[in-house]
């Protein structure tokens, strides 16, 4: 049998904004994707613009699946992400970006994940992230100068969301972005679970679309081993 495997691409930011908000990845984004990917059989390996340990947010202990990649061999592993500079995306089968504050930081901006992006785009990968994850895609342009978003179904952490979260802390406005590069953006009611899959490109809205979304990811993948 042919394993599957997934790359997660990590933000290395600890805080943002005017007041230095504590921040990193958000752990149910992470832990909730790795457990879907744990039952299918699927690889996941950790890489980051810096590498090294990752910052982390929104730890929840009652959360079953949190609980069980907070003692995981699985968040070690994590914390040594590789260097994304290093790291072939062309080797994997998919690459996803959780979401938390962090990326907002380095994830939106970093030169390393747009080629990351782009590459994996190329060679026929799928590409998904949730919640600010998609911030990876901004800035991302096809060989035509098209921004890689454009005239694309996708989601993220809406406006209406972030104004009840962060919208102090954040640089800019993530669902507004997506929107100014021609993405076709949709979202569900506020923290509602949704995830919108458009070929290769899949995406979820907030941190209850992370499960679903690796499922979808987790369909599309043995649907190429079948």
């Amino acid at each position: 049998m042919n394993t599957k495997h997934v790359l997660f691409i990590l933000t290395n930011a600890a805080e943002i904004g005017p007041n230095k908000r504590a921040t990193g990845y958000f752990f149910p984004e992470v832990a909730h994707p790795v457990e879907v990917f744990d039952h299918a059989g699927i690889a996941v390996e950790y890489a980051s613009p810096l590498g090294g340990a990752i910052p982390e947010d929104g730890y929840d202990a009652n959360d079953p699946a949190q609980l069980a990649f907070r003692n995981s061999a699985a968040l070690r592993r994590l914390n040594h992400s590789r260097k994304l500079s290093e790291v072939d995306v062309r080797d994997y089968d998919a690459i996803f970006f959780p979401g938390g504050l962090g990326p907002m930081v380095d994830i939106a901006v970093d030169p390393d994940v747009k080629r990351a992006v782009l590459a994996a785009w190329e060679a026929g990968k799928i590409v998904a992230a949730v919640c600010h994850g998609p911030a990876a895609f901004l800035g991302v342009k096809l060989e035509d100068g098209t921004p890689l978003v454009h005239g694309r179904k996708l989601t993220s952490f809406s406006n209406d969301e972030e104004a009840g979260y962060a919208q102090a802390d954040v640089p800019f406005a993530l669902e507004t972005a997506l929107r100014a590069e021609g993405a076709e953006y949709a979202s569900a009611d506020v923290w509602q679970e949704k995830v919108v899959v458009d070929g290769r490109l899949m995406t979820g809205q907030n941190p209850a679309s992370g499960g679903p979304l690796a499922k979808e990811i987790v369909k599309a993948l043995q649907g190429e081993a079948a």
